[in-house]
């Protein structure tokens, strides 16, 4: 597996994407702005979106990602998974005919641009080799993180979370974890905000990186643009036991 990171920021400016993340050519995890710097044939590989969750810095681009390449897929519609919940509100409140067009029905519901898979926590769906798990999150919408597991190693993204118990009960049981992605979306002077938000705030992030018995790589991902520095400053400080990183637009995971 190649996991290449188009987009991890909590907002948008000058060289900053929202969270989208390319898995191999063809495998989407959430359709924030990053994917905005692929090419057509970039975007017209890629047949299957898992989202985390239905917040717009997490699906924003993905009506223009099919709407874009559904002339170049061959009559293959493009597969987006996430939970019932999730994909109840992307029917209701996206692909509406009001905001954009129902693409499970176009050109017609037998032969759609676009269809939808749901999935269940703790429920595998394998996509050829390449096995993804959706975790625990709590948010202040339906939310999963993700767990990808190439056989060889491990990679867990949490996705927008607050504390989070069950998430470390399922990751403290893979074996081959190799890293973590983890979201801290606030600095500590915003702590109360991170927590009506359901988001991580340095010191949460600390408290919850205590409940981890693995020892991955860790990233932080979701930083406020104009908070970057102060909030990794801050993490440097609370965090004991790991270093975490910033995670960069373009990096790359093979594991």
């Amino acid at each position: 597996m190649k996991l290449k990171i188009l987009g991890c920021s909590g907002g948008i400016s000058t060289n900053l994407r929202t969270t989208s993340m390319l898995l191999d050519n063809d495998v989407l995890i959430d359709a924030g702005t990053g994917i905005g710097d692929l090419s057509l044939t970039e975007l017209s590989m890629i047949d299957h979106v898992f989202l985390t969750h239905s917040h717009l810095d997490h699906v924003a681009c993905l009506p223009f990602l099919v709407d874009s390449t559904n002339i170049m897929r061959d009559n293959k519609p493009l597969t987006v998974y996430a939970t019932e919940e999730t994909l109840g509100i992307l029917r209701q409140h996206l692909f509406n005919w009001k905001i954009w067009p129902d693409f499970t029905q176009i050109p017609d519901a037998q032969q759609p641009y676009m269809r939808y898979q749901a999935i269940e926590l703790g429920r595998t769906v394998e996509v050829g080799e390449r096995k993804i798990t959706p975790l625990p999150a709590n948010h202040t919408v339906p939310a999963v993180g993700f767990h990808l597991d190439s056989g060889q190693a491990s990679l867990v993204f949490s996705g927008d979370t607050a504390d989070n118990d069950a998430l470390w009960e399922k990751v403290n049981q893979i074996d081959n974890l190799r890293y973590l992605i983890i979201e801290t979306a606030f600095s500590n002077a915003e702590k109360e905000l991170a927590i009506l938000s359901k988001h991580l705030c340095p010191s949460m992030l600390a408290e919850e990186l205590a409940k981890l018995k693995r020892r991955p790589e860790i990233f932080i991902t979701h930083l406020k643009p104009g908070e970057i520095e102060l909030t990794m400053q801050e993490i440097g400080e609370c965090v004991r036991g790991f270093t975490p990183t910033m995670l960069q637009n373009g990096q790359a995971f093979e594991f």
